[in-house]
C-alpha cells in the first residue's frame, strides 16, 4: 500500500511540474531576461558571470551599443558587440576552470574601469573592462584582453 501511495505521489509531482513548464511556454526563460544592472558593481559581477560561468541571461542588455573588444596578442584582434554577444551565447552553461580576481581601478558616478584577472593552470588572462552609466543602467563599453 505504501508503495502504491508513493507511486501516485511521484506521478502527481511529475504531472504538476510538466504542466507548470508547459504553461510557461517555449522561450519563456530566454536569454533576453532582464538583469539588474542598476550599479556598476552589479554590472561588473554579471560581466564576470557571463564570461566565466556561462551565464546567458541578459547578455544583450549587458553590453553598450558601441561596445568593442580588443585582444592584445601576437595577432591583435578587435571584435564588435554582435560578435561578442554571439560568442558568449554559444558558451551558455560552460564554466571556465580558473580563479577570478577583480580590482576596481577607477570609479566615478558615471564610469568605472576594472581589472579582471583569470588565472588558468598554464596562463593568465587580464581583462581591462570599462563600464559606463547609460540611463538608469550600467553597460560594458569596452574590453581589452591580454595573455601571459
Amino acid at each position: 500500500m505504501k508503495t502504491l501511495v508513493k507511486t501516485f505521489a511521484a506521478a502527481a509531482l511529475i504531472a504538476v511540474s510538466t504542466f507548470a513548464m508547459a504553461a510557461e511556454g517555449p522561450g519563456s526563460k530566454s536569454a533576453k531576461a532582464n538583469v539588474n544592472l542598476s550599479t556598476a558593481d552589479f554590472a561588473l559581477e554579471h560581466y564576470v558571470a557571463v564570461t566565466t560561468e556561462g551565464e546567458s541571461a541578459g547578455v544583450e542588455q549587458l553590453f553598450a551599443k558601441d561596445f568593442n573588444q580588443k585582444i592584445q596578442a601576437s595577432n591583435a584582434q578587435t571584435h564588435g558587440r554582435e560578435a561578442v554577444v554571439k560568442s558568449l551565447k554559444k558558451q551558455k552553461g560552460e564554466k571556465l576552470n580558473c580563479t577570478v580576481n577583480t580590482d576596481i581601478i577607477e570609479e566615478s558616478a558615471d564610469y568605472m574601469v576594472a581589472k579582471v584577472t583569470l588565472k588558468f593552470e598554464n596562463f593568465t588572462k587580464t581583462d581591462l573592462v570599462s563600464l559606463e552609466r547609460v540611463g538608469n543602467e550600467w553597460k560594458v563599453s569596452k574590453s581589452i584582453n591580454s595573455y601571459k
